[in-house]
This record gives C-alpha cells, sequence and structure tokens, in this order.
C-alpha cells in the first residue's frame, strides 16, 4: 500500500464513527499534489445539505485528531467540503444511489474519436459501468477505461 493509500485509510477509518454518530455520509478521502502543494481532503454530505457549521465541526476534530496523530510526514493544506453538485462516483455505494440519474463518463482514450459520454446510469458491477442514451441505446465502459464518472447537472 503507497503511502497515499496509508493516509487515505486512516483518515476514512477515524471519519466514519464521526460521520455515524453526526448523521453525515463520508464520500471520499483523497490526499493528493496539486501546483507542488499537498492537500488531504474529506468530502461529506448529509440528507438535506450540509451546513459550514457542520464542515467547521468536523474539520475542527479531523484537525485536532490528525496533530494528536502526526502520521503525514509533509506538510499539507486540509480541507473539508461538500462533493457539489458534480459529484464524483467512485465507490459501489455511490453507483447504486445513483443508478437512473443522469452522470457524465470520461474515457482516458478516445473511443470511435469521442471521450465523453453523457446518459443514465442503467448498470454497475464492480468492474463495468452502463449508461442508457435518449435513444435508448446503452454503452458499457471498462472501469479500468474510465477516468472520471460524475452526476451530471444542467444549469
Amino acid at each position: 500500500m503507497s503511502k497515499k493509500e496509508d493516509y487515505e485509510k486512516r483518515v476514512e477509518a477515524y471519519l466514519l464513527p464521526v460521520m455515524e454518530e453526526n448523521g453525515f455520509e463520508l464520500v471520499d478521502v483523497e490526499y493528493v499534489k496539486e501546483a507542488g502543494t499537498w492537500y488531504l481532503r474529506a468530502y461529506i454530505d448529509k440528507p438535506g445539505g450540509f451546513t459550514v457549521d457542520d464542515c467547521e465541526m468536523v474539520s475542527r476534530r479531523l484537525g485536532d485528531w490528525l496533530d494528536q496523530e502526526d502520521f503525514i510526514d509533509e506538510s499539507y493544506i486540509l480541507e473539508v467540503s461538500s462533493p457539489g453538485l458534480g459529484r464524483p462516483l467512485k465507490k459501489e455505494k455511490d453507483f447504486k444511489r445513483s443508478m437512473g440519474e443522469q452522470v457524465e463518463v470520461r474515457l482516458y482514450r478516445a473511443l470511435d474519436g469521442q471521450k465523453d459520454f453523457t446518459g443514465i446510469l442503467s448498470g454497475y458491477d464492480g468492474k463495468t459501468v452502463t449508461i442508457r442514451y435518449e435513444d435508448e441505446s446503452e454503452s458499457t465502459f471498462d472501469l479500468k477505461d474510465v477516468a472520471l464518472i460524475r452526476l451530471a447537472f444542467d444549469f
């Protein structure tokens, strides 16, 4: 297991009971480097929406725990936030919750000259994802070929 995966797993293990006691959902934890800076991000949600006070409470608890445990070698910025409108689907629970919803699928490499697909999420089996288009046709993609799957939104 990489250092990055270890950090994410440890933070997730700490946050899961905190989420449960507050009726929140832990959507994802990621430890990423962007423009030379490390970020530790926890994406959380709850029915009816997440408030600034909710975010502050989780951020304080997580920050205090991280300071006490001190297992992350690099300096980093801690962020606790909502997953947002274009919520990525990463875990099985995300796919199950989003069945029948409109999603955007972005592939690593073009398939028949196209990398981006939008349709209704109609299938997921852990290895593939299927979307249905307006004309009722379907496409199935191997997850190893998928760079991103997220909920689609219109403005």
